[in-house]
């Protein structure tokens, strides 16, 4: 595998290329700045190996101790409808809720938007 096709390298890109809506919601959710919980923003989640060579989604947001993804979903997710219902099999299989939005959302509605989350995790709580 090459050194810039890793998961890390992958995410690290992604990282320097999130949209308008991701980099609103990450000013919100870094930091523990949203209900003390740490959230991670584009963060591999490798759920397979095979010969070695790691199988991996990589989500928007991550925050490990709710086990919840966030997506925020541009107009590139309206063709992606199959890929995203077998990822999100996959992770559900693996102990893992996942939180859409569509771009729109976190334009119109960010406080809508933080209080499903802030609802989603206190519904989820131990």
């Amino acid at each position: 595998m090459s050194i810039n096709n890793t998961p890390k390298s992958r995410a690290r890109k992604l990282r320097r290329e999130m949209t308008e809506e991701e980099k609103i919601l990450w000013q919100k959710l870094r930091g523990r700045k949203f209900l003390g919980l740490k959230f991670l923003r584009q963060h591999p989640i490798i759920y397979d190996r095979i010969n070695n060579v790691p199988k991996y989604f990589i989500p928007d947001f991550y925050c490990a101790e709710k086990k919840l993804i966030i997506e925020v979903d541009g107009k590139i997710h309206d063709f992606q409808k199959e890929r995203n219902t077998i990822r999100e099999e996959i992770l559900n299989g693996a102990g893992m809720s996942i939180l859409r939005f569509k771009n729109e959302e976190i334009n119109n509605d960010l406080y809508g938007v933080l209080r499903r989350i802030k609802d989603f995790t206190w519904d989820n709580s131990p």
